[in-house]
């Protein structure tokens, strides 16, 4: 089917909260990559959500261009075409633009569909995310305000982070930061829904302990009643109203925690680490199982068989799929799409 409409992608995220699952995002840096989600989704019959970061974007770009706008316009336009013939709803996102990137990603996207829509065409993504968490909680909400209200006017839902999610991605290390921060607390939250709430749709980041990398489970200390907590002042400060709640950095989660923060409102988790290396394993063993004849060794010419990036791709695509599965049975949307009933 068509990567969903604005009006669609809204009832993904109603039918998510009010179920109590979620819809996995995730990132992806190549066609391969985007065809793994793709074929992964709909093995799994469930509806999720194909995201690019800005690292990801120049990559998709090649390096002859190593643009991130044009690389995540390349990546859309391809997600486009090949959605139509998968049989599940196809969300598309950006993944954490920290503000010296705004003028290289986000707002040269908003304005291609801004573009887009003057033509009578489809909007180009769904959402993206402004990771305003390193400014002061006053200055993310001023410019999450500014961009909220011109991401609402194409219907397009802006994704906040308040807190910081630890670790590194994409070259963006906040190991140094300090302990507290990596908790968001009721009032910052109360404060962003009070802001952005009334301008339009928008998806929270709130950090729990939650870091990104590599994690063995049971070494990241979450604390997802901070989710609960806050989801409670919100609803008491705003006529019980409730944020719609984006966990970051999963890796090494238990099973019940990640349960446990689909309780509080959590619609959409970012999935990345693990996929990487799902789908880099596959080639590796490919390597190491046919040295011989990946290599030309010696002066023999090698096994063409077994150096044509073909096979050894494919069983990386598959392997990632079957990630992309399972990260659609721990978020319960296994099983789920709603088809063309949305």
């Amino acid at each position: 089917m068509p990567v969903v409409t604005p009006v669609q992608y809204k009832h993904m995220l109603d039918r998510a909260r009010d179920g109590k699952f979620a819809y996995p995002a995730f990132n992806v840096t190549s066609t391969e990559t985007a065809n793994a989600v793709l074929l992964g989704l709909k093995t799994a019959n469930s509806d999720g959500i194909v995201q690019i970061s800005t690292g990801g974007a120049e990559f998709m770009s090649g390096l002859g261009v190593k643009d991130m706008a044009k690389g995540a316009i390349a990546l859309a336009n391809y997600v486009h075409y090949m959605a139509q013939f998968y049989d599940v709803n196809i969300a598309l996102h950006t993944d954490h633009c920290h503000p010296k990137y705004l003028e290289k990603l986000v707002l040269p996207l908003i304005e291609e569909t801004e573009r887009r829509r003057s033509a009578g065409l489809p909007n180009l993504y769904n959402a993206h995310m402004f990771d305003g968490s390193e400014l002061g909680l006053a200055e993310n909400i001023s410019k999450s305000s500014e961009l909220l209200k011109r991401c609402a006017a194409s219907e397009i839902i802006l994704e906040v982070e308040i807190g910081v999610v630890g670790g590194e991605e994409d070259g963006h290390d906040t190991s140094g930061v300090a302990k507290e921060k990596l908790y968001t607390t009721p009032e910052d939250m109360v404060a962003t829904h009070r802001a952005l709430s009334p301008i339009g749709p928008y998806l929270l980041a709130a950090t729990f302990g939650n870091v990104h990398g590599v994690y063995k489970p049971g070494n990241v200390k979450l604390k997802p009643t901070i989710l609960k907590d806050g989801q409670a002042a919100i609803a008491a400060a705003c006529n019980g109203e409730r944020s719609m709640l984006v966990f970051h950095g999963g890796s090494g989660s238990s099973l019940e925690e990640i349960h446990e923060t689909l309780e509080y409102g959590v619609v959409k988790m970012n999935v990345d680490t693990d996929t990487q290396y799902a789908f880099t394993r596959s080639i590796a063993d490919h390597m190491f199982k046919n040295y011989d004849g990946v290599m030309k060794i010696d002066g023999e010419v090698g096994d063409k068989k077994t150096y044509d990036p073909r096979p050894y791709m494919k069983k990386a695509e598959q392997n990632m799929a079957n990630r992309v599965i399972q990260a659609c049975n721990d978020l319960r949307c296994a099983g789920k799409s709603a088809g063309r009933t949305l």
